[in-house]
């Protein structure tokens, strides 16, 4: 992985940042969300930065000229003029003083952030904003604030700052890079042949590495389980998580698996799925320290009987499909892990049939929209999946992808894409 040493430099605020207090920087936030405005105006105030909120970019822009701004914070997509858009404006009327812009986006493609830059943005947080990755976003804005107030003086030095933390942020795109292998390395086995029943899996992150988690392993001779993970955000910190959870779902045996345990023969049995959330959320509260949560859909399938156990905890519902065409949601909801110490999860069962298939997808497939802005949703995904020939497991859910891309009219996707599949053909 590439490495570069940027020199360090002790340089005193400017003036005009120093008056102020706390962290010295104004913030003008902007975003049409409500809720949105709210979380990342909070965690703005912890870190002492003082925040105007604006609901659109022309109230925002009336904002900027009435009061003096140092950091604009703006959504993309807003009714009205867009947060490109909205770069250029204020970097028309800035030409006196330079104002650090960060883009709220879950937009990836080179070419979409590219536009980002050519409008003048200085960077780009994604959505869902995670905290850590808030603050260091707003770190290096404060850093260039200052480093630019200071080499204003020096008339030339800005450019040669920026161009320097635009070359690593591409040594860092190539680190990222070599992220994506190892993390792709967590999902060892894509397919599994258990009697007469196969499971695969499909992963394709949205940007070098993700959030996305699926897998699949045995309990016993009778028992097997699946189980998607959708972990909030899509950047390192997501990553490090997936790799955190895809351990307590690695061993084979009560104690290094949260999936197994011994009955009171002393045999090996797949736990209660409620139990299993259950302790997934103390786990993440109490021992892991983040910001982060996660959605989760597990299942465990008795291959002799065809019971199934689930457990859905924020995650979107299975689709169960039947041969003869019809299907139906599995779940009732749930809250995600990691957000609340008093959340309960729920246990729930069917009995599959020989031809059935359980469909678990991400949330990258039901809220994946077309160029009209369409969302696929969870009722759309079931229609497409069952509209599919029921080829092998591996087959059908390349052909899935497939599918989706031509849906939304593009092979690159703002969210991760995950899913499993199950075909039972015992009973």
């Amino acid at each position: 992985m590439s490495r570069m040493t940027v020199e360090s430099r002790q340089i005193e605020p400017a003036p005009e940042l120093a008056t102020r207090t706390g962290a010295g920087l104004r913030v003008l936030l902007v975003d049409d969300s409500r809720l949105q405005r709210r979380l990342l105006s909070m965690a703005l105030r912890k870190r002492n930065f003082e925040v105007i909120e604006a609901e659109s970019a022309e109230e925002g822009f009336a904002i900027f000229q009435a009061q003096e701004i140092d950091i604009v914070i703006s959504d993309w997509v807003m009714p009205g003029m867009s947060g490109p858009d909205f770069c250029k404006v204020l970097r028309t009327h800035s030409e006196d003083r330079y104002i650090y812009i960060i883009l709220l986006t879950a937009k990836t493609a080179s070419s979409e952030i590219t536009e980002g830059f050519d409008a003048g943005a200085d960077d780009f947080l994604s959505k869902p904003v995670n905290a850590l990755e808030l603050a260091a976003r707003m770190g290096a804005g404060q850093r260039i604030l200052h480093f630019e107030r200071e080499l204003k003086r020096a008339n030339g030095l800005l450019s040669d700052t920026l161009g320097e933390l635009r070359t690593l942020y591409h040594a860092l795109d190539s680190d990222l890079a070599e992220a994506r292998k190892l993390q792709q390395s967590l999902v060892r086995e894509k397919y599994g042949r258990f009697g007469s029943t196969e499971i695969a899996i499909f992963l394709e992150s949205s940007g070098h590495v993700g959030g996305d988690l699926v897998g699949f392993f045995p309990i016993s001779e009778t028992e097997v389980c699946a189980y998607a993970i959708d972990v909030s955000g899509h950047g390192v910190s997501s990553a490090l998580m997936t790799a955190r959870l895809a351990g307590v779902f690695s061993g084979q045996s009560p104690g290094k698996n949260v999936a197994i345990r011994l009955n009171d023969a002393g045999e090996v049995e797949g736990r209660d799925p409620a139990d299993i959330a259950f302790d997934l959320n103390k786990l993440l509260l109490e021992e892991m320290e983040t910001e982060h949560y996660f959605t989760l859909f597990l299942c465990i399938l008795n291959l002799d009987t065809g019971l199934l156990r689930y457990v859905q905890a924020g995650h979107p519902h299975a689709v169960l499909m039947k041969p003869d065409d019809s299907w139906q949601h599995l779940g009732s909801g749930g809250f995600p892990i990691g957000m609340l110490d008093f959340a309960e999860y729920q246990s729930e069962a069917t009995v599959i049939s020989k031809g059935d298939r359980v469909l678990l997808s991400s949330d990258g497939m039901t809220e994946c929209t077309n160029l009209a802005g369409d969302m696929l949703d969870e009722d759309g995904l079931a229609e497409m999946a069952i509209s599919l020939e029921p080829s092998a497991p591996e087959t059908y859910l390349h052909d899935l992808y497939a599918t989706l891309e031509s849906f939304a009219g593009r092979t690159q996707f703002d969210d991760d894409v995950s899913a499993v599949l199950l075909s039972y053909e015992a009973g």
